[in-house]
């Protein structure tokens, strides 16, 4: 499986949704950090349109007590991979996804600003689907090849600690960090503060 990006960022093997989420990088800023998330919605549960709707401002916020207090989010992501191993692409990664929030990356606060955002479809409790794992390393290896500058990969938990927990637990690092060698891909995770979970 071989995944490309372009030159405005588009990966064209994906599904293209483009989120209003996004805006420019700062000026001369390149791609250095690949930060990894899990996301369900409602919590706990797979397969819905809740998280695509949520990523285009249209989660009708109605539909289940949880979605309430997402009402004054605005978010988005460069990559979902559905537990189906889909892959959606809202942003393209030329331009500045709205995934880490408040965040730093060895002392460099803001990593929307040099990152690229992939959201694994799952929760701290579950393993994730070997498909999903197989999609993200091809993406990875795109991702590496159109950015050479970047050098790191980081959980969401690593760059804000206080505040997130994911990938969380069940993301296999050791399985990711031996499927990024086998392709050739030299990048380096990057856990902060805190150790990770093998």
């Amino acid at each position: 499986m071989t995944f490309t990006i372009d030159q405005e960022g588009w990966c064209q093997q994906a599904r293209q949704i483009p989120s209003p989420n996004h805006n420019e990088r700062p000026e001369g800023q390149p791609v250095e950090l690949l930060v990894i998330h899990n996301i369900s919605l409602p919590p706990g549960q797979f397969g819905g349109p809740y998280i695509t709707d949520m990523f285009l401002n249209r989660l009708d916020y109605d539909v289940h007590p949880f979605f309430d207090q997402l009402r004054q989010l605005r978010v988005s992501s460069h990559f979902f991979i559905r537990r189906t191993g889909e892959l959606i692409q809202f942003v393209p990664t030329e331009k500045r996804a709205w995934h880490a929030g408040a965040s730093s990356f060895m002392g460099r606060e803001g990593c929307n600003d040099f990152s690229v955002g992939i959201e694994l479809e799952g929760t701290d409790f579950v393993p994730f689907e070997p498909t999903q794992y197989k999609i993200l390393a091809a993406l990875t290896k795109a991702l590496a090849v159109r950015y050479p500058q970047m050098k790191n990969v980081a959980g969401h938990e690593h760059i804000a600690p206080v505040r997130k927990t994911d990938p969380g637990p069940f993301f296999d690092w050791a399985g990711y960090s031996q499927a990024m060698a086998d392709n050739g891909i030299n990048l380096v995770p990057w856990f902060g503060d805190t150790l990770p979970t093998c």
